[in-house]
């Protein structure tokens, strides 16, 4: 049975059912068949509009979510940190019942997970998160996609994940891992560990889907029999003064050549990017006949189309 996620707002995977993100999916693997047939989707957002509110500065997520709109009839403009700053020159409050008045929805990229939970409570307008510092749900969605792609299946799929193990990555993989069945081991130093609500959130929803939430600090280990083996820059924007130290705590989980070997014959390599060669991973995994690293870049426009065209009733 279809899903209904018209007016939803899409703040963090934990808010949706297994049903609801398998939905998501399958509504972007039909977006994508479209796309790549050169069968026009129609125009299910003509006359919509998104606002797109940038904290921090993104490729991927500015060209992605503005072609989805574009792609799907509607349209997108973009608002730069130095045109809105949110609760600076106004409210978060205030800027949401705005930008609520004038548009159809808004997708924001910010620092603060507050802001984007902010936007949602008082828009009147769904409000997609485009990342925070709790969690990046889009970028997991392209993920899954991915995976589903390459492997044909997520649920009992074994996914290794190398470095910081409690970011925003980490923590939206958890959920969406938990959520469609396949088994997550993250492979970091001790402190870098999810959260400890997050682990629990994640352990109860694995207990319905089967999936396994597990550590492990060797990396080598980690990585041992894995299908699937990701990555992530050590480093994020607003995290510059750690930097030194986050090189050092994370050196031993570069993802090599020699490392990537360890796991399965056809394991896939993943990376949301932008990558910082020679720290989290090496350009020669990139380039691996197995790397779906840029497979990954592209299903961020799918997932984000199937996304817009859900939550606003397409």
């Amino acid at each position: 049975m279809a899903v209904d996620l018209g007016g939803r707002s899409v703040v963090c995977l934990r808010d949706f059912s297994a049903e609801e993100l398998a939905q998501i999916l399958e509504t972007a693997r039909q977006l994508k068949a479209e796309w790549k047939e050169k069968r026009d989707h129609g125009a299910p957002l003509k006359g919509r509009s998104m606002a797109m509110v940038f904290q921090k500065p993104s490729l991927r997520t500015r060209v992605s979510f503005e072609l989805a709109m574009v792609q799907l009839g509607g349209h997108a403009f973009y608002l730069s940190p130095t045109e809105i700053k949110l609760g600076a020159r106004e409210t978060t409050e205030d800027i949401a019942k705005v930008l609520g008045r004038y548009c159809d929805v808004i997708m924001a990229r910010t620092f603060a997970h507050k802001d984007i939970e902010d936007l949602a409570r008082f828009a009147g307008v769904p409000v997609v998160n485009g990342l925070s510092d709790f969690n990046h749900p889009c970028q997991v969605l392209a993920d899954l996609l991915t995976i589903l792609e390459h492997k044909g299946k997520l649920d009992g799929i074994r996914l290794t994940y190398l470095g910081d193990g409690s970011n925003n990555v980490a923590t939206s993989l958890a959920y969406g891992c938990a959520m469609v069945g396949t088994h997550l081991t993250i492979s970091s130093p001790e402190k870098r560990r999810l959260a400890a609500e997050v682990q629990e959130e994640v352990t109860a929803i694995g207990r319905k889907s089967g999936a396994e939430l597990s550590y492990e600090v060797e990396p080598r280990l980690a990585v041992a029999g894995a299908d699937v083996v990701y990555t992530d820059v050590w480093t994020s924007m607003g995290q510059e003064a750690e930097r030194v130290e986050r090189i050092k705590e994370l050196s031993a989980y570069t993802l090599d050549g020699k490392l990537f070997s360890e796991a399965k014959e056809d394991a896939i390599a993943l990376h949301c990017l932008p990558a910082h060669y020679g720290e989290e991973i090496t350009h020669e995994v990139t380039i691996h006949r197995n790397s779906a690293i840029f497979d990954q870049a592209e299903n961020r426009l799918h997932a984000q189309k199937a996304v817009l065209a859900m939550v606003l009733g397409a």
